[in-house]
């Protein structure tokens, strides 16, 4: 996996007591297209996208790249959970290089509430923990985005800073695996 480093992907499916987190199938690209289409999914995300530009242009297995896990429920997908690397040019970094991995997630609206994403959310952390140890994770989401700001909070991101950023405050966390120094 060169986008996280040394990883072998995909990596065998990850059970948690409710969900598989796994790689993209061709029986994902319905619950994609409504994933990345919905107003409800896209209020933090810069907007829905035209349901149409997805029937057309999103591939037969969307999503099938090191780093994207999809969230099976029951053998349908409600989500997905990324670990990708922040980008250099954009703001908020803890480390000199500018390549930390990132946190990112999408559900699908009807399996919000249900504690999903907390789930899946840890599972991914601690994969991440076991493939890299030692490595920090970070994590941005709109300070508006009070799910996302209590997600974080259940995962054990710390705030790092808060910056303006696609027109919109943004909370920028760390999470570790390794106990903090006194």
């Amino acid at each position: 996996m060169t986008e996280l480093g040394p990883v072998a992907w995909p990596p065998v499916p990850i059970r948690t007591e409710r969900l598989v987190l796994r790689e993209s199938e061709a029986r994902d690209r319905a619950a994609f297209i409504e994933l990345f289409a919905s107003p409800e999914v896209g209020t933090y995300l810069g907007g829905p996208r035209p349901r149409d530009e997805l029937e057309r242009t999103a591939p037969e297995v969307p999503g099938r790249r090191p780093g994207l896990f999809v969230i099976d429920l029951d053998g349908a997908m409600i989500g997905m959970v990324t670990l990708d690397r922040r980008g250099a040019e954009r703001p908020g970094h803890i480390r000199p290089d500018a390549a930390e991995a990132e946190l990112g997630y999408m559900f699908l609206p009807e399996a919000w509430g249900c504690g999903y994403a907390g789930e899946a959310g840890a599972a991914a952390l601690d994969w991440f923990a076991d493939a890299l140890p030692g490595e920090p994770v970070v994590l941005c989401t709109q300070t508006a985005n009070d799910r996302s700001m209590r997600l974080a909070a259940k995962l054990g991101f710390t705030e790092v800073e808060r910056f303006e950023e696609f027109g919109a405050e943004q909370w920028f966390g760390v999470w570790s695996s390794l106990p903090p120094s006194d």
